[in-house]
């Protein structure tokens, strides 16, 4: 039986193409995308805390540049793997999106 006649009837293939650099690449979008989302829970946390008048100026501050900076990392590493943003949000099937799209 060919192999598109078992991908057809649901079936997975024997063998799956798989080159070393399209396999580091999807990790690295793996990664990268687990990465973000926790960047954006973390920014999310971080507004209500100062919405909430909970932290000082300095801390604002503080807090402020490094999420900055976290997002500044995440672009230069999309970019040097030549990824979109949108490549990073998993579609989840009937869950949508894993990210929210701003």
């Amino acid at each position: 039986m060919a192999e598109e006649e078992r991908r057809a009837r649901g079936g997975l293939p024997r063998r799956i193409d798989a080159d070393s650099e399209s396999v580091q690449r999807d990790l690295f979008k793996l990664v990268l995308t687990i990465i973000e989302l926790v960047r954006q829970l973390m920014e999310r946390q971080a507004l209500r805390r100062v919405d909430s008048g909970e932290l000082a100026d300095p801390q604002v501050e503080d807090l402020g540049v490094a999420l900055m900076k976290l997002d500044e990392a995440v672009t230069e590493l999309r970019e040097r793997f030549d990824l979109s943003a949108e490549e990073l949000n998993l579609d989840l099937g009937p869950l949508g999106p894993l990210l929210p799209r701003d």
